[in-house]
């Protein structure tokens, strides 16, 4: 059963199960207009296709809608992620050793119950996330990503501005997560994710980066 959600009018789609490639960041990493064009364009797609749906367009313009706003995304991912690699310092460090320990250890903490993490990053001002979420957890409930992101962004907020003295919204509200399609897809996300910090131009090796975490099974692609 797939449980739909809004951020900024855009939709998420979380089904148990399901294998993601997830991006979060600070509240003060992304400004407004930004991002401002993608934005209006997905949702602007979003719009339409929803219209298509409830008259009677042929099946053919529904995929044609559906084709243009993957490309639109994949721009917005694009635009995003290298927009969040040019602030490499940011108000709130998330790459300091005690902050990156507090994300790192609230994505492991539901290892083996309700997920199993394949990669992590933490970046001085957003994470990416490589995660297989369960179908149900040890009390037969269904595992529901978001429901689970929601609980580790509320506990890292909470115990990173206590380290860092601080008050107020720690993350953005909007996560941007893409469902893994395949194997290929699945590897290629862990080895972005890993060498993210290289693209930023904060280390010459994955393994130098002290906030990239992998999965032992995934370790030898990055050989």
């Amino acid at each position: 059963m797939k449980k739909e959600h809004y951020r900024h009018r855009l939709p998420h789609f979380h089904s148990p199960g399901q294998t993601y490639f997830i991006t979060w960041c600070l509240q003060s990493a992304t400004p407004r207009h930004a991002l401002g064009k993608y934005t209006f364009e997905l949702e602007s797609l979003q719009k339409k296709m929803e219209l298509a749906k409830k008259g009677i367009s042929h099946i053919d313009k529904i995929q044609l809608l559906k084709e243009e706003y993957r490309i639109m995304r994949k721009k917005y991912m694009k635009a995003l992620h290298d927009f969040l690699d040019d602030d490499k310092y940011p108000e709130v460090d998330l790459s300091k050793p005690e902050n990156s320990r507090i994300i790192s250890n609230s994505l492991l903490y539901w290892e083996n119950e309700k997920l199993r993490n394949l990669a992590i990053l933490v970046m001085p001002n957003h994470v990416h996330w490589v995660v297989e979420a369960f179908d149900k957890d040890r009390f037969g409930e269904l595992v529901y990503l978001q429901d689970v992101l929601y609980s580790i962004k509320r506990f890292s907020a909470a115990r990173i501005n206590r380290q860092e003295n601080r008050s107020g919204r720690l993350w953005q509200k909007e996560s941007f997560d893409t469902t893994i399609r395949d194997e290929d897809h699945l590897q290629k996300s862990i080895i972005y994710t890993l060498n993210n910090p290289l693209k930023a131009g904060l280390c010459c090796e994955w393994k130098e980066w002290p906030g990239n975490w992998v999965n032992e099974e995934y370790r030898e692609i990055m050989d």
